[in-house]
């Protein structure tokens, strides 16, 4: 894989609880990580999945730019949740070019909006395994509103959108660069940030199973709210582990324990959903990232609830690292919650 400066993309996940930054470049060693940077978003900035405070965004972004040092313009961004649908579906055979044509008609049942509102693309899989007549589709769509509110916010950062990716994609194309796995079973990603759980299954190195769950890390921090009346950074300062002589060591266990309990058994619902539709997945193992991925005791209960090895996903696992920082454990620490970005800055222009 060699990538030219022509070619080469700024990584921008906005997420609700943090936008993060990162740029990756081809060296002669390898995969080198250049910039990696993470600004905090205000409460509610996004709420349930839609950009309620744009302008909040648009000053987050050119501030870490600044600080970064970044002045390219061409960027790959992610979206997620309700408005973007991902489905591997069998269609009858036919060309790339027939089925740019006659795509709205062919995904029409597949959609359960008016798919004028939506963008859509496709990715032809291959042969059908049960007819040689047919061929699978990996199908994503996405509501042209939300869309159009990213491009209007990367517009106002001056940066150029040149990939729009969905974040389950983003976190696989991390997963792949930096682990190579032969072992058979398929492998299971998860992605907690603070309003939303993405939860991935790769099959034959595909997306096979995607599902966004409306759980995330700001329950937790809402749950110290209204236990112990602090403000929201108050709280958030609490869960992230600043000691407070309102909330003793043991309450807020008891807090975390219960919702992160909850997580655990919602992904395995979500297991089991997928077991029936899929008999012959193999679950291998669990790789879990994002910002609530080292949330303590939660990889034991997720091992205890699916039976699975669950380990955290190291975005850095096998790229250079080039980036300053004052603390020179800092990538380590935030290598899990980096995995969407750098899946985005491994795109190239022209990626589909």
């Amino acid at each position: 894989m060699r990538f030219s400066k022509k070619d080469h993309l700024i990584g921008l996940d906005i997420g609700s609880g943090f936008i993060k930054v990162a740029s990756i470049h081809q060296g002669s060693k390898g995969m080198i990580l250049k910039h990696f940077g993470m600004g905090p978003l205000p409460m509610d900035t996004i709420s349930e999945g839609i950009i309620k405070k744009p302008d909040v965004i648009v000053d987050t972004i050119k501030k870490l730019l600044a600080e970064l040092k970044i002045r390219e313009k061409n960027v790959a961004v992610s979206i997620s949740g309700y408005s973007v649908i991902i489905k591997q579906i069998v269609l009858a055979k036919m060309s790339d070019e027939e089925l740019s044509e006659r795509i709205h008609f062919e995904v029409e049942q597949y959609i359960p909006f008016d798919v004028q509102d939506m963008n859509i693309d496709f990715y032809i899989l291959g042969d059908s395994d049960q007819n040689p007549n047919q061929m699978k589709v990996m199908l994503v769509a996405a509501k042209k509103e939300v869309v159009d509110t990213y491009i209007d916010i990367l517009d106002k950062t001056g940066l150029a959108p040149c990939v729009i990716d969905v974040d389950a994609f983003a976190l696989e194309n991390a997963f792949e660069t930096n682990y190579l796995f032969e072992e058979e079973g398929e492998i299971l990603l998860i992605d907690i940030g603070a309003n939303k759980i993405n939860i991935n299954i790769l099959k034959d190195n595909v997306s096979a199973l995607t599902r966004d769950v409306a759980l995330g890390g700001e329950q937790i921090t809402r749950a110290i709210m209204s236990r112990f009346d602090l403000s929201f950074d108050e709280a958030e300062a609490v869960k992230t582990g600043t000691p407070s002589d309102k909330v003793s060591p043991y309450a807020l266990q008891d807090i975390v324990t219960k919702i992160t309990s909850n997580w655990c058994h919602e992904i395995k619902r979500a297991i089991d959903f997928f077991y029936t539709t899929e008999t012959d997945l193999n679950i291998k193992r669990i790789f879990l990232s994002g910002g609530c991925a080292q949330i303590e005791g939660l990889a034991e209960l997720l091992k205890a609830e699916t039976s699975v090895d669950v380990e955290l996903l190291n975005a850095f696992n096998t790229l250079f690292l080039e980036v300053k920082h004052s603390d020179p454990q800092y990538l380590q620490k935030v290598a899990p919650q980096a995995a969407i970005v750098v899946g985005l800055a491994l795109r190239r222009v022209g990626d589909k």
